[in-house]
C-alpha cells in the first residue's frame, strides 16, 4: 500500500508503483461489490454530494466564466485573420464540451475534494476512529468509502454541465465585447456546430473522472500508515495522484473516441 520506506532507487519505487496499483485494483474492486450488493447509506451519500458538488459551484463557476471568456477572447483575432468570426461560438463551445470543460471541472474537483477525502478518512485511520466503527458492528468502508465514491462519480458530470453553462456565457459576453450578437443567434450558431458524438465520449468521461478521484482519494486516506505525518501525504498524494488520472483517462478515452470513428 503507502510506501514504507524501505525501499530505495527506481528499482524500489518501481516495485511500489506496482504494489500500489495491485493493492488500488482490490480496493476499486471491494467498492464496485459493496456499492452493488449492499443497500447504500443513502443519508450519508446526500451528505457527502452537498459536501463535494454544491460547495464546489462557486469555484467552478468563477473558472467556468473565465474559461469561456478568454477563450473567446483568444480565439478571435485568428478568426478574424480568416474571415471566420461566425464560426466563432461553435469553436469555442466544441471545445470546452469536448475537451476542457470536463478537464478542467475535473481537476479542480481534484484539488478541492481529493484532498478534502483523503484528509479526513486518513485523520479518522490515525484517530482510530474507523476502528472503532469495525468495533461497533458497522462496516466502515461501505459508510465512509463507497458514499464519498459514489458522490464523487455523481458530482463531477453534474458540475461539468454547470461549467459548460456558464462557460457558455463567458464565451457570449466575449463575442458582445466588439459584436452586437443576440443570445438566440449565439447558441444557434453555437449548436450548430455541435453533434452527438461531441456530447457523448465527453459526458462518459467525466462519469471515468468522478469514479477515480473518489477511488484513489478514498484510497490514499483509508489505508494511511504514517501517523499524523501521514495526513498531509494523503491528502497531497489524492491530489496529485487524482490530477494524473484525469489526464490519463482523458487520453484514452479521446484515443477510443477516434478509433470508433
Amino acid at each position: 500500500m503507502a510506501d514504507n520506506g524501505n525501499h530505495s532507487g527506481p528499482s524500489g519505487k518501481l516495485a511500489d508503483f506496482f504494489t500500489d496499483l495491485g493493492n488500488l485494483t482490490g480496493f476499486t474492486a471491494d467498492v464496485i461489490r459493496k456499492a452493488l450488493k449492499k443497500k447504500p447509506e443513502f443519508i450519508e451519500f446526500l451528505r457527502q454530494s452537498y459536501l463535494a458538488g454544491y460547495r464546489s459551484l462557486p469555484l467552478v463557476g468563477i473558472t467556468a466564466f473565465i474559461m469561456g471568456l478568454v477563450l473567446t477572447l483568444q480565439m478571435r483575432p485568428v478568426m478574424a485573420d480568416l474571415g471566420a468570426e461566425a464560426w466563432l461560438p461553435g469553436m469555442v463551445i466544441v471545445a470546452i464540451v469536448r475537451e476542457i470543460g470536463p478537464v478542467i471541472t475535473a481537476l479542480i474537483f481534484a484539488g478541492r475534494v481529493a484532498s478534502g477525502f483523503g484528509a479526513e478518512l486518513s485523520s479518522m485511520r490515525v484517530t482510530e476512529q474507523i476502528d472503532a466503527m469495525e468495533v461497533s458492528g458497522i462496516d466502515p468502508f461501505k459508510y465512509l468509502v463507497v458514499t464519498r465514491v459514489l458522490a464523487a462519480t455523481l458530482m463531477v458530470p453534474v458540475l461539468v454541465i454547470y461549467s459548460d453553462a456558464i462557460s457558455f456565457l463567458g464565451s457570449f459576453l466575449g463575442v458582445n465585447i466588439q459584436d452586437a450578437v443576440s443570445f438566440p443567434l449565439f447558441l444557434r450558431n453555437a449548436f450548430n456546430s455541435l453533434h452527438f458524438y461531441d456530447i457523448v465520449p465527453a459526458t462518459v468521461k467525466t462519469f471515468l473522472f468522478g469514479f477515480a478521484i473518489g477511488i484513489i482519494s478514498c484510497y490514499k486516506g483509508y489505508y494511511t500508515n504514517k501517523g499524523t505525518a501521514g495526513v498531509g501525504i494523503a491528502a497531497n498524494s489524492s491530489v496529485v495522484a487524482s490530477s494524473l488520472a484525469v489526464f490519463v483517462i482523458d487520453l484514452l478515452v479521446v484515443q477510443l473516441t477516434e478509433l470508433m470513428l
